[in-house]
């Protein structure tokens, strides 16, 4: 089982392997790969930092608890009909967003997001929209 925060459902969408570190990267690419290869992978809905925060560099400002963060986990979860320490395939994940979202839903959600004006998550929930699931990530 992959424990996930809300906001972070909607990173995975657009990710395309970068990140605040290296280290960081490799797992958020590992978390990805999982949910691509295997979308009946369960995931638990964390409410604070997970496993993907969990390595967060330690050289940056550390940003998972900040309160607009919480807010943007709630903002989503609620978007998807999904409370904390909900357990359910990615697959119904990526269900719940085909129904539940459209791609400029980014913009107002993810408005502070550093990785919104790479345009990445708005072109993944065009991905889960169509059935296509997650983007295959380039290694470099």
């Amino acid at each position: 089982m992959i424990k996930l925060r809300g906001h972070h459902l909607f990173c995975l969408l657009g990710y395309r392997g970068m990140g605040y570190s290296k280290e960081y990267a490799e797992n958020m690419t590992a978390v990805h790969s999982a949910l691509r290869q295997r979308p009946d992978t369960l995931i638990q809905i964390m409410k604070g930092p997970d496993y993907l925060c969990a390595k967060f560099p330690d050289d940056q400002p550390y940003h998972c608890e900040d309160q607009g963060i919480y807010v943007r986990d709630s903002e989503i979860l609620k978007r998807l009909g999904l409370k904390f320490g909900d357990v359910l395939p990615w697959r119904e994940v990526e269900r719940r967003i085909r129904v539940g979202v459209v791609p400029s839903d980014i913009e107002v959600i993810c408005e502070t997001c550093s990785w919104r004006s790479y345009g990445y998550c708005e072109h993944g929930v065009e991905r889960i929209i169509d059935a296509v699931g997650l983007r295959e990530v380039e290694q470099e």
